[in-house]
């Protein structure tokens, strides 16, 4: 790990990780809108194992990084629930073409 000499350098590397971190998001978004031409329904879309699965994944990570695995889990939730309300509202403009 590198070691900071100021308060304003540690900042600075926390702005570029939160920019990166915004644009995966947005890259996961992207991909969520191309998986609901895959989907046939709404209850396929909302795909609560595969949500579950996720949740554990990303939980254990957080597990092996040494990370609260509460707190990642509550990120993932908040995600997840707002792009699948995003999937659900691209499948349903699939289905009014």
């Amino acid at each position: 790990m590198k070691v900071y000499n100021s308060l304003e350098e540690v900042r600075h590397d926390i702005d570029i990780l939160d920019t990166k971190l915004v644009d995966l998001i947005a890259e996961r978004s992207q991909l969520i809108r191309q998986v609901a031409k895959f989907k046939n329904s709404v209850e396929e879309v909302k795909a609560e194992d595969r949500i579950e699965f996720i949740l554990q994944k990303a939980r254990q990570q957080a597990i092996e990084l040494g990370l609260s695995p509460n707190l990642i889990s509550e990120l993932f939730t908040i995600m997840i629930n707002e792009m699948v309300e995003t999937e659900i509202s691209e499948f349903r403009n699939k289905q009014s073409f």
